[in-house]
């Protein structure tokens, strides 16, 4: 003879049950790439930049790292929410945003929130610039900034 239980217990055993099933939701891992980036920002002073880097986190906390060829640290960007600061030179800056960070560290608005999204292959629209994400399964990105000028040319290298 099977036991039976109390009638009243089969609901709560019947939710304990599929509770036990169920799967927290998991974080979202944070994500990293590495390799060279060149930035070219035309004008009438034309200026390129071109640095071994590392990208690390997310849109709304991460850090970017600029290397020279031979690997020194160049500047290290850190930016969480209601925080954005440039290590470089052995000084800390703190700016009002990842936006402002990001123009002083290269000399141009450069959209790296959106860079997540770029070097996932995933398009993400960005006013003034378009993103060519055509290589990206071959690990190379290119995007240009035609609006606010001067224009700017994005090329990176990277792996995931």
């Amino acid at each position: 003879m099977t036991p039976r239980l109390p009638r009243g217990w089969w609901a709560p055993l019947g939710a304990l049950l599929l509770a036990g099933c169920a799967v927290p939701p998991r974080a979202a891992a944070p994500q990293a790439w590495s390799g060279r980036l060149a930035l070219t920002v035309e004008g009438q002073a034309s200026q390129s930049f071109s640095a071994g880097f590392e990208l690390r986190g997310a849109p709304e906390a991460g850090e970017l790292s600029l290397f020279n060829p031979l690997g020194g640290t160049l500047a290290v960007l850190a930016w969480a929410p209601g925080s954005a600061t440039l290590r470089a030179d052995g000084r800390t800056r703190s700016f009002p945003s990842l936006d402002a960070l990001a123009r002083e560290a290269t000399g141009a608005a450069l959209p790296v929130a959106s860079l997540f999204d770029w070097l996932a292959g995933k398009p993400s629209p960005v006013p003034g610039w378009d993103a060519d994400l055509s290589q990206v399964a071959q690990g190379r990105l290119r995007a240009h900034r035609t609006q606010p000028p001067p224009p700017a040319d994005l090329r990176v290298v990277f792996e995931h």
